[in-house]
């Protein structure tokens, strides 16, 4: 069984079906929840929202993922992502006051929102398809929900506006997680994702976590820097690197990070969802490695 941050209609349920699973599919009502789900053995993994194009990270995945059980990513989605503004039928736009949606959906129309309805207000709640359950209520104290299509016609909802979003492009990244396995073999187009934590404060910490990466033509695709949630100024910091573990030199930095870090965790290697083929810098590819190894060996004998 599969778990996906719910209810049915989320961004994150059209995610799953998109990868054309044929298991049976549970939603959970949070981010943690469904990994705390595959943590327990609930549910074989889970999917969620782990980055979007115009907020970045998602905050509670990417927490999650750095301080609870080791858990490890194995296949992402990337799902262009389409607002609409749905109401009870018979509610028109001009009526519309007060909105409710998530958080992320929240920030990526507030522009349209200004512009077109200027006296109402968005209340930031749980997920867009739970958004569009409240106002699918007869009882709800909210006249609209900022959600998906597929959300606003599972709940009975007319659309009063489609295509709200300030970004007509905006992007969703999601993560299906899963209890720890042995990496599948690189397909030409991967990606490692890895939460690091800085052995010390000092002068050059970053840089030299960095050069881990640099000097061995490791390129990095996100960095963000999360508290640590111990002191304030105290962060570590979760990476996305193009490559696969099973390349010489991914091992190399990510060795490189174990030896001078205080704690790297493995967050998996896995295929990039939009299959842009990597390419690897003159002398960092693994038969240069080889020959380097091979040139080492004749000096030592």
């Amino acid at each position: 069984m599969l778990g996906y941050f719910g209810p049915p209609g989320t961004f994150a349920h059209q995610a799953l079906l998109s990868l054309a699973i044929d298991e049976e599919a549970q939603p959970f009502a949070s981010v943690g929840a469904t990994l705390d789900a595959v943590r327990s053995g609930v549910v074989r993994a889970g999917l969620v929202p782990i980055e979007n194009s115009v907020e970045g990270g998602v905050s509670a995945t990417i927490d999650n993922l750095a301080q609870g059980e080791r858990l490890q990513i194995g296949a992402e989605v990337l799902l262009t992502v389409n607002f609409g503004l749905y109401v009870r039928p018979g509610t028109r736009l001009e009526d519309v006051r007060r909105i409710v949606t998530h958080s992320h959906a929240a920030a990526q129309v507030r522009g349209w929102v200004r512009q077109n309805l200027p006296e109402a207000t968005i209340t930031e709640q749980g997920s867009t398809a739970g958004a569009a359950a409240e106002v699918a209520r007869e009882d709800s104290a909210f006249d609209a929900a900022v959600c998906a299509p597929v959300a606003g016609d599972l709940y009975g909802l007319t659309a009063a506006a489609q295509d709200i979003a300030d970004h007509a492009d905006a992007v969703t990244r999601f993560v299906l997680v899963s209890r720890p396995f042995r990496p599948d073999p690189p397909v030409g187009h991967d990606k490692t994702s890895i939460v690091v934590h800085l052995k010390s404060d000092h002068p050059g910490t970053l840089m030299e976590m960095l050069q881990q990466f640099a000097l061995r033509g490791v390129n990095l695709c996100r960095i963000e820097s999360r508290p640590e949630k111990d002191k304030m100024g105290n962060y570590y910091f979760s990476i996305d690197a193009i490559g696969h573990i099973h390349e010489k030199r991914m091992r190399e930095a990510l060795t490189g990070l174990h030896r001078t870090c205080r704690e790297v965790t493995f967050l998996g290697s896995y295929p990039r969802a939009d299959k842009v083929p990597q390419s690897a810098e003159i002398g960092t590819t693994d038969a240069d490695f080889a020959e380097a190894d091979s040139w080492l060996g004749g000096i030592l004998g």
